[in-house]
């Protein structure tokens, strides 16, 4: 289905927003820069860093872009009492994490941009999810199998975690995945 008359491009390796994208059946290409900066202030509310970086993100493209081109740029953050959990480094990191998310609710907000060479929109979706309590067996066999480091909070909702752990979500299964699709899909047809 066309919904714009832009050519798109995902700026990111995510198979997960690959695969989202690929499921509104429009026509993209990935772009992908190496080495894109996504520190932020550590003054800016953790609400806001997965828009921010997003906006980071489609600022390092622009230079690059040509007239009939869209880009689609996104980041997620997980959330838990205040705290940004982002991908982890090692093993160790990501045990750390899925063990805090234990049994508690968190909040995972992704963040994205949509920009041409003339505008620049961006925006935030938020959902929460309640693990269960997950045995030190489980997390180390998830680490182990599926080796969690390219996902925030160090756990993909769509693998074998998800479906033993996940007790209630609210708001966009697809947003805890890593792209808010029918929202993008929304901006995107009004851009």
């Amino acid at each position: 289905m066309k919904i714009t008359n832009y050519k798109v491009l995902l700026a990111s390796n995510s198979p997960r927003r690959k695969e989202l994208l690929q499921g509104i059946d429009i026509d993209f290409e990935i772009k992908v820069l190496p080495d894109i900066d996504e520190s932020y202030p550590a003054s800016l509310p953790v609400e806001e860093v997965a828009e921010f970086i997003a906006e980071k993100k489609a600022s390092s493209y622009t230079n690059n872009l040509k007239e009939d081109e869209l880009l689609i740029t996104a980041d997620t953050v997980v959330i838990l009492d205040g705290a940004i959990f982002g991908k982890p480094n090692n093993k160790e990191e990501a045990n750390a994490m899925l063990t805090a998310l234990s049994g508690k609710a968190h909040r995972v907000i992704s963040g994205v941009c949509l920009a041409t060479l003339e505008k620049q929109i961006s925006f935030s979706v938020t959902s929460e999810v309640l693990f269960s309590e997950l045995s030190s067996e489980e997390i180390e066999y998830y680490i182990d199998r599926y080796s969690p480091f390219d996902k925030a909070g160090s756990y993909g909702i769509q693998e074998w975690i998800g479906y033993i752990g996940v007790e209630h979500l609210s708001g966009s299964y697809f947003n805890i995945m890593g792209l808010p699709i029918q929202r993008l899909y929304r901006e995107l047809k009004n851009f």
